[in-house]
């Protein structure tokens, strides 16, 4: 996962195969599949814009793992 505070930006790798091919599904949102249109990245832009400002104090601690389900599915088949 990497976030770019300047670009606004949130990229999310889910493996290391070739981009072959990348599609905007929703305004801002970008998909990328490889060879077997299989999901491999998801980048997120204008990410200030979407995410909920947060409400935790600059003190509170995080654990050093955090845990989230994410479900994609592989590009439908052309027709």
């Amino acid at each position: 996962m990497h976030l770019d505070k300047q670009a606004d930006a949130l990229y999310l790798r889910l493996d290391d195969s070739k981009i072959i091919e990348s599609e905007e599904i929703a305004p801002g949102v970008i998909v990328d599949y490889n060879r077997k249109n299989a999901v491999v990245g998801v980048e997120v832009l204008h990410l200030s814009k979407r995410a909920a400002k947060s409400k935790v104090s600059k003190t509170q601690k995080y654990p050093s793992r955090v845990s989230a389900a994410l479900a994609l599915h592989d590009k439908p088949a052309k027709k």
